[in-house]
């Protein structure tokens, strides 16, 4: 046991005696090179951090040098000028079109003037869509075609004539029963356009707005900001009817706010969690509400508009017979109601009534 102890008491001496030496050594180098160093001018010696051959030790240039010294006029003499900095472009404050030759950058790059940073965290629903319902909407809606073959024929969507009149002889085919327009055709659900939000439009149109004062005006553009967190604008008569007392362009109809991204997100989940389950005897949104193109719209009543929280919270600011009832239009990437319908159904609004595709 003897012989087994001594051995790392001698290995602590031995290194103990080469630190020693080590010290010994740097501490010898150190004031050689501080004694074989001349004082400087100003009578200090200089640092022991500085290494004797340091660059802070070399004489500052003369007067007549510093005089002379002209950046501008040696940059001028070059023959081969140097390449300019990519970092001093600045974008141009107005755009003159595309072929104009001092382009902006585009609203995504930092140097742009629209560069907006963010978004820095999801909404709630929309991490929900990415997630959950994006692949489920997938399932439903996907119509597998095996390789090789053609999806089925499409029906015709114009009406001929019945040539119950001479005068319907070579005649162009008839638009649509009910619209002047041809509805939207359905392409193929795939992973590329599987149907999701676009917009959310909130309005209010004001009754007798010729003969009410300004103060429903902004009663309704307050509501309306304060459930949307958008600035509401005004909407104006587009054309003048003198029986109303309406001027083109002057007198306020109604007020509406555009929703898009983070906003529609927040807005449309307030509705679903907060709004709808509070409302007495709700059936739901009707099954017809469509237009036919995938855009979907519902009636919230005043006393509907006042259970928002943003409304709730501060109810006694607002007068209670001021409170607006809005529409709510619901814009997707759907080209009918159903594929419309079975978006909002996951995002928990419910439908009532007879469905119309």
């Amino acid at each position: 046991m003897a012989i087994r102890s001594a051995a790392p008491r001698s290995l602590l001496l031995t290194q103990k005696a080469q630190y020693t030496c080590l010290r010994c050594r740097l501490t010898a180098r150190r004031q050689a090179s501080t004694s074989s160093h001349e004082v400087d001018v100003s009578g200090e010696r200089p640092s022991e951090d500085v290494v004797p051959d340091s660059s802070f030790l070399t004489p500052a240039p003369s007067q007549d040098v510093v005089q002379s010294w002209d950046p501008v006029q040696r940059s001028r003499s070059r023959r081969r000028q140097l390449p300019p900095s990519r970092y001093k472009f600045r974008p141009p404050r107005y755009y003159r079109g595309p072929l104009h030759p001092h382009q902006p950058p585009p609203p995504s790059s930092p140097n742009s003037r629209e560069f907006i940073p963010g978004p820095f965290s999801l909404p709630r629903l929309e991490q929900t869509y990415t997630s959950t319902l994006a692949p489920d909407l997938l399932s439903l809606l996907y119509t597998h075609h095996p390789p090789g073959t053609l999806p089925g024929p499409v029906g015709q969507r114009l009406r001929s004539w019945d040539d119950s009149s001479p005068y319907h002889k070579n005649r162009g085919l008839r638009a649509p029963k009910g619209a002047p327009t041809l509805a939207l055709l359905r392409r193929p659900i795939t992973f590329r356009n599987i149907p999701r939000l676009e917009k959310i439009v909130v309005h209010h149109v004001i009754r007798d707005a010729s003969k009410r004062d300004s103060s429903y005006l902004h009663v309704a553009g307050m509501v309306l900001q304060a459930i949307t967190n958008v600035r509401a604008t005004v909407a104006t008569a587009k054309h003048s009817i003198s029986n109303f007392a309406m001027t083109k362009d002057r007198t306020a109809m109604a007020v509406k706010a555009e929703l898009r991204g983070e906003d529609m997100y927040h807005f449309l989940s307030k509705v679903v969690d907060v709004v709808m389950p509070r409302i007495k005897e709700y059936k739901g949104v009707s099954g017809g509400s469509g237009d036919g193109s995938g855009n979907l719209a519902f009636g919230l009543q005043a006393s509907a508009v006042g259970l928002f929280p943003e409304v709730e919270v501060n109810y006694d600011a607002y007068p209670p017979k001021m409170i607006p009832s809005v529409d709510v239009i619901v814009c997707t990437t759907a080209t009918n109601d159903r594929d419309a319908r079975v978006l909002l159904s996951s995002m928990g609004i419910p439908f009532h009534g007879k469905h119309v595709n």
